[in-house]
């Protein structure tokens, strides 16, 4: 505590000085302060609403955007270097520019006063500001500021929406060209193969396996028949060893065949069935035509021994049993005929399976892999014709509906008050800066020129003893002077401070001593 009394003391001694240096510093400062021009602050706010109705009811049809990224990512790039020239241009500063270097530094101040900045606790409210001696030209740059931000937000939108659009548009015509192909070389292969290609029931060995499972069925099916036709062969025999139990007169003009006429009908349909689907040479087909052949002659033959009983009027057998036993007869050898021809067709199948156990498979690999081909950029190009339609249905969202709406809360505006510079605060700076500047001095000489005030400093100085002091005593006339040299030093002190308190006056109230002075003169 008693070191920093005694620097105070010491630079009190400078005390003239400290003031010497502060009045003119004040004086400058003030000066320069009232020489600074006035800067005006244009202002606006504007708010983004991203909430449309539509963005949720077409989610899924169109391509979604990050909207508020999009904003955020233009706030940050909006005093980008082209940014800066166009709106340069919209506003004729441009114009002033001579030189490159003229117009560079044009853009770069620019840059240092517009100032976007988000309203604090509110999402999307951004406000501009800048600042200029002009305020019409402040006012200009701000509203081509907010033009600049609409169309910006929303050109880049669409931008990306013909950028997708285009590449979209080369790559399907791309694909058109490969789907082409792709169907070439698959019809150029099954024209080359055919008659080798598989079917619908799967590969080259489920194929065979399934003849052979087939061959085996058919077989035990005929083995099933044939048993069948030899009892019921066995059964007719028995039955015509056997006396006729009675004879009836055939009616005239009545059939006696109406089984075989129904037989025949039948084993007709089927053929007619077969002959949709297989050849006339196709083994069941020819099976079935001489059955029905045989048919109709048994037929033709009991037609004939009808039409002799009526002209002799003879009698016949009516054994309807019998009858019944001969037709199951007729039709079990039938069918065992056809299950006779089915193997022997199933046969011959199996064993052309076999005999292309090279070719087949090979066939089939190689169908299989343009098959393969095919599905893929088929599939690639439904695709792309899926996504470019979305993309349709996304621009025409971005031009035809308000997805993005901006308002404009407070439209430009500068107050008729200067907003910069504030000159209380600039002169209150320039005389605490003087009084520090002067003390800074003094405290200087005071450090060049020690003095001792106690013999304590003397004693830590000199780390000697001191034997003893002399005290200082003052004449009335010295009194006097020290007095007046203090009231002379408060005096201007005081002055000082008045000068300070009227620049503070006039500038609170915004009354410009220059322009006074120069009213005066």
């Amino acid at each position: 505590m008693q070191e920093i009394l005694g620097h105070v003391r010491s630079t009190w001694r400078y005390r003239w000085i400290m003031l010497l240096i502060a009045c003119p510093i004040s004086v400058g400062g003030w000066a320069w302060v009232e020489s600074l021009p006035d800067q005006y602050e244009a202002s606006a706010r504007v708010y983004i609403d991203t909430n449309s109705i539509l963005l949720p009811l077409m989610a899924g049809l169109t391509v979604g955007t990050d909207v508020s990224r999009q904003i955020e990512i233009m706030t940050k790039t909006l005093l980008s270097r082209p940014n800066l020239e166009k709106l340069a241009q919209m506003t004729d500063l441009d114009i002033r520019a001579k030189t490159p270097d003229q117009l560079s530094g044009i853009l770069d101040g620019l840059a240092r006063n517009i100032k976007m900045e988000q309203v604090a606790g509110v999402a999307n409210l951004y406000t501009i500001k800048y600042e200029n001696r002009d305020p019409k030209l402040a006012k200009r740059v701000v509203q081509s500021l907010l033009t600049i931000f609409v169309e910006s937000t929303l050109g880049s939108s669409r931008k990306d929406s013909d950028n997708a659009q285009n590449f979209l548009d080369q790559q399907i015509k791309d694909y058109e060209n490969r789907l082409a192909e792709a169907e070439d070389r698959l019809a150029q292969f099954k024209r080359k193969n055919i008659g080798l290609m598989p079917g619908q029931g799967g590969g080259y060995y489920q194929n065979l396996q399934n003849a052979i499972g087939d061959l085996e069925q058919s077989k035990l099916e005929l083995q099933e028949g044939e048993d069948r036709y030899q009892a019921l062969k066995r059964q007719a025999q028995e039955q015509e060893d056997e006396p006729a139990a009675a004879v009836d007169v055939l009616a005239p003009g009545t059939s006696f065949t109406p089984e075989l006429d129904g037989r025949i009908n039948n084993l007709k349909s089927r053929l007619d069935e077969l002959l949709l689907k297989y050849t006339d040479q196709h083994p069941e087909v020819v099976t079935l035509k001489e059955t029905i052949a045989d048919l109709e002659a048994q037929r033709q033959a009991v037609v004939a021994a009808q039409k002799k009983s009526k002209s002799g009027n003879e009698v016949l057998p009516n054994n309807p049993y019998s009858t019944q036993m001969q037709l199951a007869v007729g039709e079990a050898e039938a069918n065992v005929a056809a299950l006779k021809a089915r193997v022997a067709a199933r046969q011959k199948q199996v064993e052309d399976l076999k005999k292309m156990v090279n070719i087949l498979p090979t066939v089939e690999e190689q169908l299989k892999q343009l098959n393969r081909d095919y599905d893929v950029t088929k599939s690639s190009y439904e695709s792309l014709l899926q996504r470019r339609e979305s993309a349709n249905m996304s621009e025409q969202l971005d031009q035809n509906a308000d997805t993005v709406k901006f308002r404009v809360v407070d439209p430009p505006f500068v107050p008729p008050q200067a907003t910069d510079p504030n000159r209380p605060l600039l002169s209150s700076e320039v005389l605490l800066g003087s009084i520090v500047a002067g003390v800074a001095l003094a405290f200087l000489l005071a450090q060049l020129n020690p003095t001792f005030d106690s013999r304590r400093e003397l004693i830590a100085f000199t780390n000697l003893p001191v034997l003893g002091g002399v005290s200082m005593l003052w004449t009335d006339s010295q009194l006097r002077k020290r007095r007046r040299n203090l009231w002379g030093f408060g005096a201007a002190v005081m002055v000082l401070l008045g000068f300070y308190g009227g620049i503070m006056t006039l500038q609170i109230f915004k009354i410009s001593p220059l322009a006074h002075l120069n009213s005066l003169f």
